[in-house]
């Protein structure tokens, strides 16, 4: 039993003093007292600590490398993409799980509990499956038990092209499967994750609307039973404009005509969605995984956050590309987007509750929904998913409630997170991975490895 005591915690019924925690051997909270007297191992702000909803962890390795005009004067998302694809085919086994481990340490030290991985880079180079099609799924795996970060691992199902069923080029050949082929990988993915903790999830992950055919959806679905099923939806204008030339109806039509939807379905990015789609897909229950500083990053748009939440919409986070991983800053790019849109402040606070609480809130839930994890709120018998922020922060001096939250958010960073815990694991302490030396070192030695390859 392991004993946690904070002088403030944000708990599901709200901010209480002096609160002391038990935390059992398979990291579930099993007692809150507050008012308590001080015992155990002493921290300062307790929050609960949310799911990363949504990450390409090799992607990392490219961050700051993207920068340059490619040869068309009108650089964007398509051109980001060929430069992706160049770099991928660099990558081994060994690079990928040096990648995922720093990735993890990353969001873990930002304040992230757990990692949702789309994890799409399946074969090797030139598309031949390894000798255990889930090589890379182990890998990614692998890196979890390292950094002792919670994963649902998400493998991708990326069979075309197009959505008129051209065969993937050889950017993409490295992601390509076979409803027949997925479905092992599927399978396989599921066992690589036997050694790591029991709060470890397997979910489905049709790529896109552009790589799979619309009428497996419901093939998907099966596959996912009550676990997380997650698809990018409506990021680019192109994208849209392919789909509603191929179906007859844009991307969020489509999965809203075709699909009976729930919290356990994440649909990543939807930047392009008109008022009718946004106030259709919130009402349904999904929940709109947002990634806001690649979104930025890639100029993908401005997802709706005011019309969506108006609607009753819930939303997850996440850090896609991993070109910065900063939850705080991913709050605060979501939030000053619609403030930039609209010439308004405060955009998506309410009159119960400040930008920062309901932000905060709202990342919890829905993460929680779509990693299918039992967090999202300091409760007893939820994980103990955990983040503390340090009292002594300048900008958390004299604050109090929920001023604690947008202080954070818009007046600080992710250095005022001082310690984390994923299912009790103890993986921050100081601001600092507890195993960050070697982490680092593992992926210095891939960079230097992978050279320049962009």
């Amino acid at each position: 039993m392991t004993i946690v005591w904070a002088e403030k915690a944000l708990l599901e019924s709200g901010w209480a003093e002096n609160v002391r925690m038990e935390i059992n051997a398979d990291g579930l909270i099993k007692t809150i007292e507050t008012n308590a007297q001080a015992e155990g191992h002493r921290t300062g702000i307790l929050l609960p600590a949310p799911a990363n909803c949504h990450s390409h962890a090799f992607q990392r390795a490219m961050a700051g490398l993207t920068e340059k005009r490619g040869p068309d004067a009108s650089d964007s998302f398509w051109t980001w993409r060929q430069l992706m694809f160049r770099f991928l085919d660099r990558l081994t086994p060994e690079h990928v799980e040096a990648i995922a481990a720093f990735v993890q340490m990353e969001m873990l030290e930002a304040g992230y509990s757990a990692n949702v991985e789309f994890h799409y880079l399946h074969h090797q180079p030139g598309g031949v499956p390894y000798s255990n099609i889930a090589e890379m799924a182990e890998r990614i795996a692998a890196a979890s038990a390292t950094t002792g970060m919670g994963l649902t691992l998400l493998p991708v199902h990326y069979q075309y092209g197009g959505c008129d069923k051209r065969a993937l080029g050889p950017g993409q050949i490295r992601f390509g499967n076979t409803l027949d082929s997925y479905a092992e990988l599927h399978s396989k993915s599921a066992e690589a994750l036997t050694p790591l903790p029991s709060d470890s999830r397997i979910g489905v992950a049709p790529h896109s609307l552009r790589a799979i055919a619309s009428e497996d959806l419901a093939h998907h679905a099966e596959l996912a039973g009550t676990n997380p099923f997650h698809m990018h939806l409506a990021e680019q204008i192109a994208e849209v404009e392919e789909i509603k030339a191929a179906h007859g109806k844009r991307p969020v039509e489509l999965v809203l005509d075709t699909m009976e939807l729930d919290a356990r379905h994440c649909f990543i990015h939807c930047t392009q969605m008109l008022g009718h789609e946004t106030e259709g897909l919130a009402r349904s229950g999904a929940v709109a995984g947002l990634c806001p500083i690649t979104e930025s990053s890639l100029g993908d748009g401005i997802f709706d956050g005011v019309r969506w939440f108006e609607n009753g919409g819930s939303i997850a986070i996440g850090s896609d590309s991993n070109i910065r991983i900063s939850l705080s800053e991913e709050l605060r790019t979501l939030d000053y987007s619609q403030r930039l849109r609209d010439h308004s402040r405060a955009a998506l606070a309410t009159p119960e509750k400040s930008t920062g609480r309901r932000l905060f809130d709202a990342i919890n839930a829905g993460g929680a929904s779509v990693s299918a994890r039992d967090n999202g709120t300091l409760a007893v018998g939820k994980l103990a998913d955990m983040m503390a922020l340090d009292a002594e922060a300048v900008d958390l001096i004299g604050r109090s409630g929920d001023t604690i939250l947008d202080c954070y958010i818009f007046a600080g960073d992710d250095r005022m997170v001082g310690e984390v815990w994923s299912a009790g694991r103890h993986m921050v302490t100081g601001g600092r991975h507890v195993k960050r030396e070697a982490i680092v070192s593992a992926y210095a030695k891939t960079m230097k490895e992978l050279g320049e390859a962009i």
